[in-house]
């Protein structure tokens, strides 16, 4: 994390470092068979709430979490006009590194390429946008660790750049407050295609992320949860062996979440 992003983020934890609370969640990830974090925002008491605050703190590639601050970027940029643009299937992509997706390798609107992740549109998109822009929006987001010394375009899952939970936290509380440098259509665009659950009682905005460096899988459930009367913001980042058989590594991205967040009765 750069020196300016653990400034912005001390100061804002300044406020709030009287609220912030460490509690023991370990048995969730233990029942998934995982190690990793939960970090909560709680915006109406202004508390923070850390399974692991030493963890918090620590950077990682943000994987497809980064499609959030991607989608405003090329909506920003003009690089697409809305979230409904097509763009074409180059023709081929790279199985080894994104794994064998054929339901995916198709021409795609940028929404639905969001919602199913499909890797490939925003590799083409950041082909478009240019390095020198990503520069310009992240250092403006104090979003992660402005090393973008990946050759390849997609540097938000190989190389150097990094992001920890804390920073994903505040990231979307300022997306949420529209404290960031993109249009209120743009964030309203955002606001809609994060929508990944709406019950009576809350709405989910979110976006999961899976990437495997160094040996692990690492797994990332961002987002927030809108009451009626609240809104917590949080991020889930979970690790394994990639030797280590594990079929619910997926879900238990969410099903961590899901337990804290009930723990806490942001939801029944």
């Amino acid at each position: 994390m750069s020196l300016k992003n653990i400034a912005c983020i001390a100061l804002f934890l300044i406020g709030t470092s009287a609220m912030a609370q460490n509690r023991d969640y370990s048995q969730f990830f233990k029942d998934c068979n995982v190690s990793g974090s939960t970090t909560i925002y709680d915006y109406k008491l202004k508390q923070w709430i850390f399974s692991d605050s030493a963890d918090a703190y620590k950077t990682s590639l943000p994987a497809s979490t980064f499609k959030i601050i991607n989608l405003l970027i090329a909506l920003e940029t003009g690089t697409i006009k809305t979230e409904n643009d097509t763009v074409r299937w180059p023709g081929s992509t790279d199985t080894l590194k994104y794994g064998y997706r054929p339901d995916i390798y198709h021409d795609m609107s940028v929404k639905e390429a969001f919602q199913v992740s499909a890797g490939w549109v925003f590799v083409e998109l950041a082909k478009r946008i240019g390095r020198d822009k990503y520069k310009y929006y992240l250092k403006k987001c104090n979003y992660g660790n402005n090393q973008l010394n990946e050759k390849d375009a997609d540097f938000w899952n190989f190389g150097s750049f990094g992001i920890s939970p804390i920073n994903q936290v505040v990231f979307l509380k300022s997306v949420y407050e529209g404290k960031v440098p993109f249009s209120k259509r743009n964030i309203s665009i955002l606001k809609e295609v994060m929508i990944t659950e709406k019950t009576a009682q809350y709405t989910i905005r979110s976006k999961t992320g899976w990437t495997r460096p160094d040996g692990y899988d690492m797994g990332w459930w961002t987002g927030y949860l809108e009451t009626s009367g609240n809104v917590y913001f949080y991020a889930t980042r979970i690790w394994k062996e990639r030797v280590t058989v594990n079929n619910n590594f997926s879900k238990c991205r969410l099903q961590i979440t899901k337990s804290i967040l009930k723990e806490i009765h942001a939801i029944e």
